[in-house]
């Protein structure tokens, strides 16, 4: 049967392409997926799947009941798209000025309507149910997730998965980490006060720009011999905001970035030698602060035993392979659902010698080989067939 929808996903490759052509074509922000909403829940009720809508947002979940009693699985996608201007030249280019999927999330949302397709008809053979959860705002904290889940989408859940594809590894491959998949994000704002004067006379003042630019290096400083090298953390200035005139001393200067580790303990540790470099460095040169540390998605963990399984069904996938990759410091508010039910967030390679599917995520020019949501499509496939079929690890 395995082997039957392997087959299936070839048939459905082309409908897979024209969704997520469509939603590159007619992105959404986070929060605002209001369309894309609409067409995820009214494909999958043409399919017969039980759907319900505006779960935390602009969620939709579909419910794919077995002819027989068994657990529930949940499959994720994200929906949402970025704040980028698109550069590639394709016909099938934003349309929305100022908005791309940039990420793949459009990639995401094709494949589980694919796998939604080919599932529904096969329920008589599916021991369980399967969950659709195709998720809002995953770019944007506090994200879909967290609404979603108090929105009940993880009641009766056992099990949970999802899958980004990943423009870094090579079309063919999966990788699936154990433990940590992706870092905490936490943003952070600083607003240093000085005291404004004329340029002419830099003594009488007190200048946030000198004192910022301290700041920033104390911050490279604490990272390369305060932290610990074998417990990752990046903290990444990104904007430096002060002055209204060549002549003049502004009295502010406003400093941002975000923070990214993988354990809680030294996300306190970051935390806490920021604060200490804020204090000493304004006292020393006579201003004052204003620092605002917003925490952002957790760390995201997955569970061992079913890292273990779903590396191993997905060796299973004829011609594809699982290999080693590090950790990558982005965040993901899957996170909050591996919080209340063990689950897996796994990666699959876009990338071919072709140099448009080789830029990063959130470029302007990012794409990818479309091939690639074949491969998920199959991953997602092999992992229902464990839980809700046979426990029988083979792709025949």
């Amino acid at each position: 049967m395995l082997e039957k929808w392997h087959q299936e996903v070839e048939h459905v490759y082309p409908q897979m392409v024209a969704w997520r052509r469509y939603l590159h074509e007619h992105p959404e922000l986070p929060f605002h997926e209001e369309n894309t909403s609409r067409m995820v829940g009214d494909i999958l009720a043409g399919y017969g799947i039980e759907v319900e809508r505006n779960v935390g947002g602009f969620g939709v979940v579909g419910i794919l009941k077995g002819a027989n009693p068994g657990p529930t699985i949940a499959l994720r996608a994200d929906m949402d798209a970025l704040p980028i201007q698109e550069e590639n030249e394709i016909p099938y280019k934003s349309k929305v000025p100022n908005v791309m999927h940039a990420c793949g999330h459009d990639a995401h949302t094709a494949t589980l309507l694919g796998v939604a397709k080919i599932l529904s008809k096969y329920r008589d053979a599916i021991n369980g149910t399967v969950k659709f959860i195709f998720q809002p705002a995953e770019e944007e904290a506090p994200g879909g997730a967290i609404r979603m889940i108090a929105d009940g989408v993880l009641e009766g859940v056992d099990v949970i998965f999802a899958n980004h594809v990943l423009s870094s590894m090579r079309l063919g491959h999966f990788t699936v980490p154990m433990g940590s998949a992706t870092a905490s994000s936490d943003y952070v704002e600083i607003k240093i006060i000085g005291k404004g004067g004329h340029s002419s006379a830099p003594h009488s003042a007190v200048n946030p720009i000198v004192i910022g630019a301290i700041v920033i290096d104390q911050i490279h400083i604490l990272m390369s011999q305060k932290v610990d090298p074998l417990q990752p953390a990046v903290a990444a200035i990104t904007m430096f905001n002060s002055g209204v005139a060549i002549n003049v001393i502004p009295s502010e200067a406003t400093i941002a970035g975000t923070v990214r580790t993988f354990s809680p303990a030294q996300r306190e540790n970051v935390k806490r030698y920021l604060k200490n470099i804020l204090d000493h460095v304004t006292v020393t040169y006579g201003a004052t602060y204003e620092l605002h540390y917003q925490e952002g998605y957790p760390a995201l963990l997955n569970s061992e035993k079913e890292t273990e399984i779903v590396r191993e069904v997905l060796n299973n996938i004829g011609g594809l392979e699982v290999v080693e990759s590090p950790p990558i410091m982005a965040s993901e508010d899957f996170s909050y659902y591996l919080q209340h039910v063990p689950g897996v967030y796994f990666y699959t390679g876009s990338s071919t010698d072709d140099p448009n599917t080789q830029f990063p995520h959130h470029h302007p020019r990012f794409n990818i080989d479309e091939r690639v949501m074949k491969n998920s499509a199959k991953a997602f496939h092999i992992i229902v067939y464990y839980y809700l079929i046979s426990k029988e690890i083979s792709s025949k």
